[in-house]
């Protein structure tokens, strides 16, 4: 496996500055966002996509430094019920691929999206529970009229540009969980698969060891979000994992993002990466920095030592002891 950094935290930088503190960092690769939440601060898709001169000079200055793409990124909701950013999230995400494919980048990380709750809708609507039974009728339509035919429309888009769709399991999305992965996976296309962040899954009560084996077992993950989650249990006996505060409220929140080792022991990411080395995941484990106590900085800083103690970065040798 090698290191890699989700750039974004770096959008004061030029393109060149980022690439340099990568490099400084000893870290092997960069993940780009291109646009919708993440922004596209390092990445000028239209520009990109309409020179190939622009693109041989884009992956030069990438390569120059020793580093690669290891995904573009550009977060959205294109099943959203507001229109605007519906269509926003599906034209990047389909230009994105299409760069993708050009620069032989594999990975293109996004959301799965929300729907809303009919036709009508004016905002997303996340169901958390079957009953009353509406919820369970709303989630329902959600799937079968929204994202499973959305998705086998881009997903085979994807698969047939030869690039690999990394939905991130984040709460508030219909794909949050193994099995709902799984499940959109089964209904469209292989080329969708997970951009797995432990930090996702801590808070909602999954232990990110087995969700790795569920999900390598099944060869769905594409990429790997390296961020942590702190979780306070006096504050979640107040406010339940759902908790609705803003991110900033640390002092009251029943859970928090924090930089790797932070919120959980370097052993248990350590045996993060023995079950993705295990399980046949040897690709890039990409910083993400979301710390709500710490500078940009320190916080990259702190992922980088930790993560470079634990990481699995040679060939398996062979067991001479044997």
């Amino acid at each position: 496996m090698k290191l890699g950094v989700f750039t974004v935290l770096f959008a004061e930088k030029s393109f060149e500055e980022m690439l340099d503190t990568v490099k400084e960092a000893g870290l092997n690769a960069v993940e780009i966002g291109t646009g919708c939440y993440p922004g596209n601060n390092h990445c000028d898709l239209d520009g990109l996509l309409e020179s190939e001169k622009a693109r041989r000079e884009y992956i030069r200055k990438v390569e120059d430094r020793g580093l690669m793409i290891s995904a573009f990124s550009c977060h959205g909701n294109p099943i959203s019920p507001e229109k605007e950013f519906a269509n926003q999230s599906h034209e990047t995400l389909l230009k994105t691929i299409k760069l993708a494919s050009l620069l032989g980048v594999p990975v293109v990380n996004c959301f799965s999206g929300t729907a809303g709750d009919h036709e009508g809708a004016k905002f997303p609507n996340w169901p958390v529970t079957p009953w009353p039974n509406e919820y369970g009728d709303v989630l329902k339509w959600q799937w079968e009229e929204k994202l499973i035919p959305y998705w086998k429309e881009v997903g085979q888009y994807a698969k047939d540009h030869n690039v690999k769709i990394g939905l991130e399991l984040h709460g508030g999305f219909l794909v949050h969980t193994p099995y709902t992965m799984l499940k959109l996976r089964e209904e469209t296309c292989d080329a969708i698969g997970a951009n797995l962040d432990p930090s996702h899954l801590w808070w909602q009560g999954i232990d990110p060891v087995a969700a790795i084996k569920i999900l390598a077992k099944e060869n769905a993950i594409h990429h790997f979000h390296a961020k942590d989650t702190s979780i306070d249990q006096e504050n979640v006996n107040m406010y339940g994992l759902t908790d609705m505060q803003p991110y900033g409220e640390v002092r009251s929140r029943a859970w928090s993002f924090r930089s790797v080792g932070c919120g959980h022991s370097l052993k248990e990411w350590s045996d993060m990466m023995s079950a993705l080395r295990t399980y046949g995941y040897d690709y890039i484990v990409s910083i993400e920095h979301e710390d709500p106590i710490m500078s940009i900085d320190e916080g990259f800083k702190r992922a980088v030592a930790n993560l470079k103690s634990v990481l699995i970065e040679e060939p398996v040798s062979q067991m001479w002891w044997v």
